[in-house]
């Protein structure tokens, strides 16, 4: 009997474990979903006659092999620093590996041995990366066909909170995993500008965003991803002077960010001293240079900042409990798990929110002597806290290549993403029978 396996039953895990169980029922297949905590992986499954549920430690070398020479195909949404575990294990238990995430420098060594050993090691099968890098290359395929030269390609996606439920002064509620939501863009953002690199470093990357038009929506801000220069290559764009990938906030978002990373507050690699004693507003305090008693933490922010005491930014951070005494109590503290923490209680999906993802790819090409622009959008809700759009659009993808896969329908071998019209254009078609359309 076929037998998939399903690493991790998180947020972004249920659309894809209800495709897989849907097919194992009509296909005879066994869905094996394996969490570090087991009632995850039993809520996911809900007990349904294809499903499997099971506890792994991901980072149980014996447990994790094990599991993995059990499958036929391993479908990993472990985080991300993980993958690599079980991408070993895949390529030397001789299994067929999908995940969600970015293909790493080191899975991307593992290509010479996985294309001898004749298997698939598909990554970038999610949302962003996924659909992105899917519809994009859908659209400069089609311009390329008609006698095109791309110019300029932007391509941005936010998973955001739908209007009907954005009930915050930040605008935004978490629908994926609330650690990315802390550490997002850290680094130094790389992308091209009319022929000129350009590097933005973490600390300017949420003052320095721009304003993207979605039609039908309004305009939201829009910040630089890490790494957009490395898919030039990957697009068949070696020479397009501009191309930008980047993440979509609701407007006053950046500003607001921009004021934790000035604060220190998304530092994730400074443990907090043995004992500390600190309060939530304490840390925040410790972070400030004036030292005058007689202001509150919040004057002194206020000042630090260059914003007035009743800003919009201000409003932003006090809500979020910045200048509260609270003790902090997590075990080996980081300024970033503390803020993670606050971000969990402050921005939860209630049961009825609904989520709403948005994604928009700008060309700009020359065609018979003309200069043109094209924009392709995407707008998805979800239903509610539990059926998010979120984990529609990581999880289809993943299971319509899954399936692919397991009915032999997908020819290439090695470490791969999903830019081939053999591979996008069926999932493309199929993802519409779910209401994945781009207008």
């Amino acid at each position: 009997m076929t037998n998939i396996l399903i690493l991790g039953a998180g947020r972004s895990s249920g659309s894809l474990i209800q495709y897989m169980l849907g097919y194992g029922e009509k296909n005879n297949w066994i869905i094996t979903v394996a969490d570090a905590v087991l009632s995850q992986a039993e809520e996911k499954i809900a007990g349904h006659s294809a499903g499997r549920a099971i506890q792994l430690d991901a980072t149980d070398d014996d447990m994790r092999r094990l599991r993995i020479g059990e499958a036929n195909l391993v479908i990993s949404l472990l985080p991300p620093t993980l993958h690599h575990l079980a991408a070993v294990d895949c390529l030397t238990l001789g299994k067929h590996l999908v995940t969600a995430s970015y293909v790493s420098a080191e899975m991307n060594a593992l290509d010479r041995q996985v294309r001898e050993r004749g298997l698939i090691f598909m990554g970038e099968m999610g949302l962003d990366p996924g659909i992105d890098h899917m519809s994009a290359m859908k659209e400069i395929h089609r311009i390329q066909a008609e006698g095109g030269t791309i110019t300029a390609f932007r391509s941005y996606t936010g998973g955001l909170v739908a209007p009907e439920s954005d009930d915050n002064p930040w605008h935004y509620k978490i629908s994926w995993n609330p650690r990315n939501v802390v550490l997002a863009g850290q680094g130094t953002a790389q992308y091209l500008e009319h022929g000129q690199f350009r590097f933005l470093p973490y600390r300017r990357l949420f003052s320095e965003y721009r304003e993207v038009d979605i039609p039908g929506m309004g305009v939201y801000e829009g910040y630089a991803n890490r790494d957009s220069l490395s898919y030039r290559e990957v697009y068949g764009l070696e020479q397009v002077p501009t191309l930008l990938r980047g993440t979509l906030r609701h407007p006053g978002f950046c500003r607001a960010w921009d004021a934790l990373i000035r604060l220190g507050l998304t530092e994730g690699s400074f443990l907090l001293p043995e004992g500390h004693g600190l309060t939530v507003a304490g840390l925040v305090n410790a972070y400030l240079g004036d030292s005058d008693s007689d202001k509150t933490t919040a004057e002194k922010t206020a000042t630090y900042l260059g914003e007035d005491i009743n800003s919009t930014v201000m409003h932003q951070l006090t809500w979020l409990g910045l200048f509260e005494e609270r003790p902090i109590t997590i075990p080996k503290a980081t300024p970033a798990l503390v803020l993670e923490q606050l971000l969990l209680e402050k921005w939860p999906l209630a049961p009825d929110d609904k989520d709403m993802v948005v994604m928009k790819h700008e060309f700009e090409y020359d065609l018979g002597g003309e200069s043109r622009r094209h924009s392709s959008t995407l707008v998805m809700r979800g239903e509610n806290s539990k059926d998010t759009a979120m984990a529609r659009l990581v999880g289809l993808p993943l299971g319509i290549f899954a399936r692919m896969v397991l009915e032999g329908r997908v020819a290439e071998r090695g470490v791969l993403i999903p830019v081939m019209p053999t591979v996008y254009e069926p999932i493309l078609t199929e993802l519409e029978t779910f209401g994945v359309k781009f207008y």
